[in-house]
């Protein structure tokens, strides 16, 4: 049994999509307001088909830490079980991605997101234009 595997990448090689996780606002500049934050979930979304068209997997943190955050209870973005899930699911996350597009907009979380994908070596793209496409990229819809 080996004590050491390696679940992703480091080094994006053009024939295999990349888990692209997509940083920036998601309770900053809310209030807590459902809507607000309803908002600023769907423009993280706006980016999955984006980064899917150049060859990719977007992943938002929300979309795995919300399951994770109502399963244990949680049923506010200010309650104690979201702030004792939300950061350390996205930091766990991050292990399994290969790159973070950081798109613009104050955010504690995002900027936290960046600062580990930093120190975990992943690229950090601020723009999609940055973001290579990989070899059977398609930007068809149909």
């Amino acid at each position: 049994m080996h004590d050491i595997v390696m679940t992703s990448r480091r080094f994006f090689d053009r024939t295999n999509p990349m888990l692209v996780l997509v940083a920036g606002p998601y309770l900053s500049g809310t209030g807590g307001d459902p809507e607000k934050i309803a908002r600023n979930r769907e423009r993280l979304e706006s980016f999955a088909l984006p980064i899917y068209e150049r060859g990719h997997l977007p992943m938002i943190g929300e979309w795995v830490a919300l399951p994770i955050i109502h399963a244990a209870g949680g049923r506010s973005a200010d309650d104690a079980i979201f702030r004792t899930y939300q950061y350390p699911v996205a930091h766990r996350l991050l292990l399994c991605c290969d790159a973070v597009l950081r798109i613009p907009g104050e955010s504690r979380g995002a900027d936290l997101d960046v600062a580990r994908a930093v120190q975990l070596r992943l690229p950090v793209y601020r723009d999609l234009s940055e973001l290579p496409r990989c070899a059977d990229a398609t930007d068809k819809r149909p």
